[in-house]
């Protein structure tokens, strides 16, 4: 049986946002990846702590977001590993659990410019496939001998940030046109980010 093609989006999405889907569906559509799982960080080792909302609030607006896509899948499987999370562990495990999958890396031309700094970032190009999307600003590199294993997809660059979002928010601004529905309207429901 082919294994399905599983791309892994690790974020804090804090919040989920329009760019976020949309590159997540030019990766379901324009590549070989089957499906994208959204996986909802705790915390990342490269940011700071403040300004993150609750984990199960941030993983239930990524829940709210995908549930009318069938190939984007939200995974909390961080929220049950050793904290901080370090993308190697998450594959690994991911790995074990679901034998029956080939799991791709995504990442932004920004974390590809420092990706040296990743917790055995060697063992990750080695065990795992890599796509790169384009990040404004950011000039993408890859190594003539890593392009079999490491690739920039030319997705539409849509600079929306979540902390744009947040800042937008607490200044009162209507952002509902940059953020899926069901998002927006727990956002306002519950008068997060103000």
């Amino acid at each position: 049986m082919q294994k399905k093609e599983t791309g892994i989006f690790s974020g804090s999405f804090n919040p989920l946002h329009a760019g976020h889907l949309i590159l997540a569906n030019y990766l379901c559509e324009y590549t070989s990846l089957d499906e994208v799982w959204f996986v909802v960080t705790p915390h990342n080792p490269l940011k700071k702590a403040g300004m993150l909302l609750d984990d199960t609030l941030r993983l239930e607006m990524v829940r709210l977001a995908l549930e009318d896509y069938d190939r984007m899948i939200v995974s909390d499987v961080e929220f049950h590993m050793p904290r901080p999370s370090y993308t190697i562990d998450t594959l690994t495990r991911l790995s074990g659990a679901h034998p029956d999958r080939n799991f791709t890396l995504i990442i932004g031309g920004d974390n590809w410019a420092r990706f040296d700094q990743w917790k055995e970032y060697q063992q990750l190009m080695k065990r795992y496939s890599i796509l790169v999307y384009p990040r404004m600003g950011e000039e993408v590199v890859i190594p003539p001998q890593q392009r079999e294993t490491i690739q920039l997809v030319h997705a539409p660059v849509v600079e929306i940030s979540s902390t744009f979002i947040r800042s937008g928010i607490r200044a009162g601004k209507d952002l509902r046109a940059f953020l899926p529905a069901k998002v927006y309207d727990l956002i306002k429901k519950k008068g997060l980010y103000l």
